[in-house]
């Protein structure tokens, strides 16, 4: 018989765990039965986001009537609003937001702007925002919202019109607010949309005083906060850095410790996919694959992000990039030789059609719901490591609790105390150079009394962040041993995380 995930031979010693395991691993079978592996998921993105969760359960104890509060998805709310296009033309514009745990308000979760958008989609993004929350200290619940457009089909008149509006609905049923709904960009949005938000939100709201924490990725000048456009790649480059840098896991990858010389795959050059190679170019990797809509291009002597932005900013196009070759399909750059591949689009991109293709001795999931359910069953069978969507995506809303923090005090991060903290250190080492006889340059003390700014704490916050949940991420996985991952990891630790904050409440004994 088939199995998944190494069920049904595995035995753990305790009688109830390996009869969980089998029910989940049965699970899995009920959904492939006709294909096995050999055919793409016919599981929708929520129930495989409810599958990983149903798989880290097993391995908690947990009321089961607590465990199906934390899966459900407490409210999906769809919206149908008239569009006036350019041309005088009414179009009928559908959009959702749903709001999937309250266990803390407020809720949190980006807009995406997609053809794709759908009510089971904003669902599966919401459950993975809870669970993303928890993995990394953030202190929201989870929400996503969508609107169901071609972005490319719009004008921006048109697409302001169409963000307001949004924005209203939002307001007229309480899903938008400081203190219950805080919404942020996504695929199809950006620092421009968020400012048609907040400026909607703040005709329409009585609340003047906090209106600037409604919704974050906000540019600078319109209340955000430096740092919040590259804070998801940025942290998906720690993430990635973390884990390169334990000697003992990279010893099982085959690979040696550290960044430096690492052969990287990008999918997708948005703004994630951008950033994280930019910042794994910077860290020492050699990014030697690109893909996006178009196709892709390869060069495992190294490619040059900025050099093949301004290539695409030209010609509408990654391809004929000079130096690189060109690859028709843009999944097939996801099965090129290298050590880390990045998936950074859209969801469901590596499925158990591709993944036994697939060399990469690392999937970083940089998008949320790269990987299907059986895609990394194939994967973890052949020894890849996968630093799962819902820890390494978390850079996002990691920053944007910092906006959200900063729009409540009211103040910028590091005004207070950044000119104290440099005399203070410039003191020092004056006297330093006198008690030593020894003077420093002028570059030195300039770097050695530097006093934090903004840039500077939300950096150093968001690192912090990042390495501290990857090695909590990666003590459950070692106490649970071989039948956990890490992305099982993750799940028990925002499990345990969640059903705690329900249990003080006192929702559950």
């Amino acid at each position: 018989m088939t199995h998944f995930n190494g069920g049904f031979t595995r035995a753990n010693g305790n009688d109830k765990l390996d009869l969980q395991l089998a029910h989940y691993d049965l699970k899995i079978l009920l959904y492939n039965i006709e294909g096995a592996y050999s055919m793409p998921t016919s599981m929708n993105f929520f129930q495989q986001v409810n599958l990983s969760l149903e798989k880290a359960s097993n391995f908690v104890d947990c009321p089961q009537g607590l465990l199906d509060q934390i899966k459900t998805c407490n409210g999906v709310y769809h919206m149908s609003f008239p569009l006036e296009r350019d041309d005088g033309s009414i179009e009928v514009i559908h959009g959702w937001r749903a709001q999937h745990s309250h266990h803390k308000l407020p809720v949190k979760g980006g807009v995406r702007y997609s053809v794709s958008v759908n009510e089971n989609e904003v669902m599966a993004l919401a459950a993975l925002m809870t669970y993303k929350c928890a993995i990394v200290d953030v202190p929201f619940g989870g929400a996503k919202g969508g609107v169901q457009i071609a972005i490319d089909r719009y004008s921006p008149r048109e697409l302001e019109r169409i963000t307001r509006r949004y924005t209203y609905e939002l307001f007229m049923r309480n899903l938008i607010g400081p203190g219950t709904d805080v919404p942020a960009p996504d695929y199809g949005t950006g620092e421009r949309e968020m400012s048609w938000m907040l400026d909607t939100y703040r005709t329409l709201s009585p609340d003047k005083l906090q209106a600037g924490g409604c919704v974050t990725g906000k540019p600078v000048t319109q209340e955000g906060i430096r740092g919040r456009k590259e804070a998801t790649g940025k942290g998906v480059y720690f993430g990635i850095r973390e884990a390169l840098g334990i000697a003992e896991d990279m010893k099982q990858l085959g690979l040696s410790p550290g960044l430096e010389g690492k052969s990287v795959v990008i999918q997708g050059l948005g703004n994630v996919g951008y950033h994280a190679a930019k910042f794994l170019g910077e860290g020492g990797a050699v990014i030697v694959g690109v893909a996006e809509q178009e196709g892709a291009i390869h060069n495992h002597k190294g490619l040059d992000i900025d050099e093949i932005i301004k290539h695409r900013t030209e010609t509408k196009s990654i391809l004929d990039f000079p130096g690189a070759i060109n690859i028709k399909s843009t999944t097939q750059a996801l099965e090129l030789e290298c050590d880390i591949l990045v998936p950074a689009a859209l969801e469901n991109e590596i499925t158990a059609e591709n993944a036994p293709r697939i060399h990469a001795k690392i999937v970083a999931e940089a998008a949320n719901g790269p990987t299907t359910v059986e895609a990394q069953d194939i994967l973890t069978a052949k020894g890849t490591m996968i630093l799962p969507d819902a820890y390494l995506n978390a850079g996002g809303v990691t920053v944007s609790y910092f906006e959200w923090l900063k729009n409540l005090a009211h103040v910028r991060f590091g005004r207070l105390g950044r000119r104290f903290d440099e005399t203070i250190q410039t003191e020092m080492l004056t006297a330093i150079e006198k008690l030593t006889d020894k003077r420093l340059s002028p570059a030195e003390v300039n770097h050695l009394t530097h006093g934090a700014n903004e840039l500077d704490v939300v950096n150093s916050g968001l690192e912090d962040t990042m390495i501290t949940a990857y090695h909590t991420i990666r003590e459950t996985r070692k106490h649970y041993g071989e039948t956990v991952d890490l992305r099982t990891a993750s799940f028990i630790v925002a499990i345990k995380k969640i059903a705690r904050v329900y249990s003080e409440l006192g929702i559950f004994p």
